[in-house]
């Protein structure tokens, strides 16, 4: 499994925004794309202005296929007007038990 960790900052008077568009694409997402797995959405506990979208996807063929698809376009179209990143904070492959 793919994973990662992003985090926005996003404009005070912007947070329901941001919360109404990433979980829209969450659901959107998770709904219509085989290979997306998770897709949570995560407030701060000291800064209410800084979110974390925390994702997993099948591979890194399937986020691509996300990252390619019309979700994620419109979010971006939408909260890039009022939100600062992502900043990639984790990213890589799950390793399972049959590693140790």
């Amino acid at each position: 499994m793919y994973q990662f960790l992003v985090s926005f900052t996003v404009r005070p008077e912007h947070r329901d925004d941001f919360v109404r568009a990433a979980r829209k694409t969450a659901r959107d997402s998770l709904a219509n794309e085989p290979g997306s797995h998770r897709f949570e959405v995560i407030a701060d506990e000291k800064n209410p202005d800084l979110f974390y979208l925390n994702e997993v996807y099948t591979d890194l063929d399937a986020f691509n296929a996300h990252a390619g698809g019309p979700y994620f376009g419109a979010f971006f179209a939408e909260a890039g007007t009022y939100a600062e990143g992502p900043t990639w904070l984790m990213r890589g492959n799950f390793v399972g038990d049959s590693a140790a």
